[in-house]
């Protein structure tokens, strides 16, 4: 990066400050620099405040660095979702802003009424950031944001003078595991006996049963290393990272949730899945099973459902294909459906996160039954695993995938998370070896690439 770029963000600054708006946010365009690379520059002066994001066809990318301005609920209630829109709102009305202005980033938890983890102490109900420096990739073009919030010009020119020196490649460092275990497996498994003894007598259509995975190293996790590691391997997928504190929660999810621009959105039913194939041949093969296999079938159609029903409630012209296709990761193929509407005036975002999360491919049918049940059966606390995690900008458009295929990763540990859909005849022997389909994205990407 060159002065001319950091003296003409210092100058624009400096006038704009004297606007004393709550927030002034700046946005100038740069030259081609790897997300990866500024993620990575920002490990010193803002280690356990960093986010990266990009969709799932590598069209946009963003990085944020530091912490402007933080919204965070404590909320049990769906009310969670209104006060962070809210505070939000609040925000962009009183900023000063010259560009593209904020975007924040963030995500909620699955279920708030659960018993948390320690492990998952740092991450609340909600929790949203508005970032100090945003880097923007889309397509070729590069933007830089800085939004200011009571922040000294003094200490910001020190800040943008790092920045300004990013080195070409970021070094990356791979560590070794030294401990794996399967926690609370025979729990888990007792857990699907339940659900399917619960399913059979009525008493519920579907549930989804998540399992945890532990994994200790040699050293210290380098998180730009598994970022990388993600973005080569798993294609097609959203690749995320949200710091906070001494915590990483990061993932490959392929699942989107909902995205808005303007009065259109979409959204996307996924359930039900089986292996890929070692040769394309069996991979075809195994394809075909699933497209006319009843169990997953039923468990798609749940998704499908549920996904227009809510949809119609605050949309119009509701389009759903009248078949699934099939969506083929890495590892693992799965049924999906897309779905695209147009939104009411009105229905913000939020709005749809509130009312789509958790589908029945993440907590199961009838929603509200699922959830009870996930709670008193599941051994684990999934934090903001299988929840939902993304952006808004300050126009109310955005995006947000379903956070699976993911761990929280800490200095030097990892917790792993998978889960699959139970219904009335699901084996749990089969159940627990798809679970361990979905572990592979991560622990890959953690293993340094060796299957």
């Amino acid at each position: 990066m060159v002065t001319l770029y950091q003296n003409k963000v210092i100058d624009q600054l400096r006038d704009v400050l004297k606007k004393k708006q709550h927030m002034v946010s700046v946005t100038i365009k740069m030259e081609q620099i790897d997300p990866l690379d500024f993620f990575a520059a920002g490990e010193t002066l803002f280690h356990g405040q960093r986010f990266y994001w990009s969709d799932c066809l590598y069209e946009r990318t963003f990085v944020g660095l530091g912490h402007a301005h933080v919204i965070k609920s404590e909320e049990k209630t769906k009310k969670r979702f209104r006060e962070v829109e809210r505070e939000w709102k609040q925000i962009v009305e009183g900023a000063f802003i010259e560009g593209q202005g904020p975007l924040m980033f963030g995500g909620f938890s699955f279920d708030p009424l659960k018993q948390s983890d320690e492990h998952w102490s740092e991450y609340p109900a909600a929790q949203f950031v508005v970032p100090t420096f945003l880097l923007t990739k889309q397509r070729d073009e590069t933007w830089l944001t800085i939004n200011v919030v009571h922040e000294s010009l003094g200490q910001l020119e020190e800040m943008i003078d790092s920045l300004f020196h990013i080195r070409g490649e970021s070094e990356w460092h791979r560590t070794d595991v030294v401990e794996k275990e399967e926690v609370a497996r025979d729990r888990w498994i007792r857990a699907v006996h339940h659900a399917t003894d619960l399913i059979q007598s009525g008493m519920i259509e579907k549930v989804v049963l998540a399992r945890e995975l532990f994994l200790s190293f040699s050293h210290r996790i380098d998180r730009s290393y598994v970022l990388r590691a993600l973005r080569e391997q798993q294609s097609m997928s959203y690749i995320f990272a949200f710091e906070n504190g001494s915590t990483c929660f990061i993932g490959a999810s392929p699942e989107q949730l909902v995205r808005k621009n303007g009065h259109m959105c979409e959204t996307a039913c996924l359930a039900g899945s089986i292996r890929r194939g070692h040769t394309i041949k069996e991979d075809e093969e195994l394809g075909r099973w699933l497209l006319q296999d009843d169990k997953n079938r039923r468990e798609h159609a749940f998704v499908v459902d549920m996904i227009e029903q809510a949809m119609n409630e605050v949309c119009t012209e509701v389009f759903v294909p009248s078949e699934p296709t099939l969506l083929k990761m890495r590892h693992i193929q799965h049924l999906y459906t897309p779905v695209q509407a147009k939104t009411r005036e009105g229905i913000s975002i939020f709005s749809l996160v509130e009312r789509l999360h958790p589908t029945p491919a993440l907590g199961g049918f009838p929603k509200e039954k699922a959830v009870q049940t996930i709670r008193e059966i599941e051994p684990l606390d999934r934090g903001w695993y299988a929840a939902p995690i993304g952006w808004v900008d300050a126009n109310g458009n955005g995006e947000f995938a379903v956070a699976i295929r993911s761990a929280l990763l800490g200095d030097n540990e990892a917790h792993l998370f998978a889960g699959c859909g139970i219904v009335a005849h699901s084996d749990p022997h089969s159940e627990y070896e798809e679970t361990n389909v979905k572990f592979k994205p991560m622990l890959l990407a953690l293993e340094g690439g060796r299957e």
